[in-house]
């Protein structure tokens, strides 16, 4: 048992990514079934449909579950207000200054952890009175750090700037991945791209099965003027590639993007011309499976790996 299981009550160190598209209620849950903590991506909901996903997730399980909000987000008074009369007692943080929202949320009683990308935004966090961090190395798919650190990198030098419980993300799919974060003074991790391609994830099935055909190098980081994001490789994505390679203004690149763009190429499936969003790990997966075949993968490869004996 260590701070991340205790903090959050749950059996496995291991929480999903919050993810626009992916993350609804019967992810949050079947994670949270399994032994892991399930999280509600907020980011792609309108604030009564958010309520919903929380109200069925209750439902489902009886095991913790939190909320993922982008502080970012529009209504974001509104959406913090909804958690706490809903009785949400966990919420991840991210896209924003963590000393805006903490001090309200702490004030409910609620679990505050936020993503950084650098060791400088671990220490704002624990200035602003976090519970826990997750440090997202720039492998991760979506929306990304600038610094471009890998989760190799990152992990320890958070380490080294904060004393809170520390998860690690971004390039972690597997229980080799997990054993490898621990090692570098991680105490759990936060899984996105695994669950987000699994059967109970949101997302459309042409989304899921084009990313898991993915090889080596088919996702990049662009988008950098407006918000950096792992793209997979398509229409939208040449087109980006293109008009970042010209040197295009903002603006340009705002009216490009335009709006809806995730939902189009994730939750709807339009693999050309929708913003496709995964980490690079997608390039490891070919299967789609079960939350609880995943969560019983990952325990049982970490443990193998844990257990084997490595000689120099």
């Amino acid at each position: 048992m260590n701070r991340i299981n205790s903090l959050f009550g749950i059996k496995y160190p291991i929480i999903a990514g919050g993810m626009v598209w992916c993350s609804g209620w019967r992810l949050a849950s079947a994670v949270s079934n399994a032994g892991g903590l399930g999280l509600i991506g907020a980011g792609s909901m309108h604030p009564e449909t958010l309520r919903e996903h929380i109200e069925k997730c209750r439902e489902a399980t009886d095991k913790p579950f939190g909320v993922n909000i982008p502080l970012m987000y529009p209504q974001i008074e509104e959406l913090m207000h909804l958690v706490v009369d809903e009785g949400v007692k966990i919420v991840f943080t991210s896209a924003g200054n963590p000393k805006t929202w903490t001090p309200f949320l702490k004030e409910h009683g609620i679990t505050v952890a936020h993503v950084v990308s650098s060791s400088k935004f671990a220490r704002k966090c624990e200035e602003a009175g976090v519970d826990a961090i997750v440090c997202e190395g720039f492998e991760a798919g979506g929306h990304n750090g600038r610094e471009e650190t890998t989760t190799l990198c990152l992990v320890p030098a958070v380490r080294r700037a904060t004393t809170l419980p520390l998860m690690a993300a971004g390039g972690i799919g597997t229980g080799a991945g997990i054993l490898a974060a621990m090692a570098l003074g991680a105490e759990g991790v936060q899984i996105g791209t695994r669950f987000a391609l699994t059967r109970e994830s949101s997302a459309h099935e042409g989304f899921k099965q084009y990313c898991l055909n993915l090889n080596e190098g088919d996702t990049k980081l662009l988008l950098k003027k407006l918000s950096p994001t792992r793209l997979v490789k398509n229409d939208f994505y040449n087109r980006v590639e293109e008009a970042e390679a010209r040197g295009a203004s903002v603006e340009e690149m705002r009216e490009l993007l335009g709006k809806g763009r995730a939902k189009q190429g994730i939750f709807e499936g339009d693999l050309s011309n929708g913003e496709l969003e995964i980490g690079q790990i997608a390039s490891l997966f070919r299967e789609e499976k079960s939350v609880a075949e995943v969560m019983e993968e990952l325990v049982a490869e970490y443990n193998a790996r844990k257990a084997a004996d490595y000689e120099w």
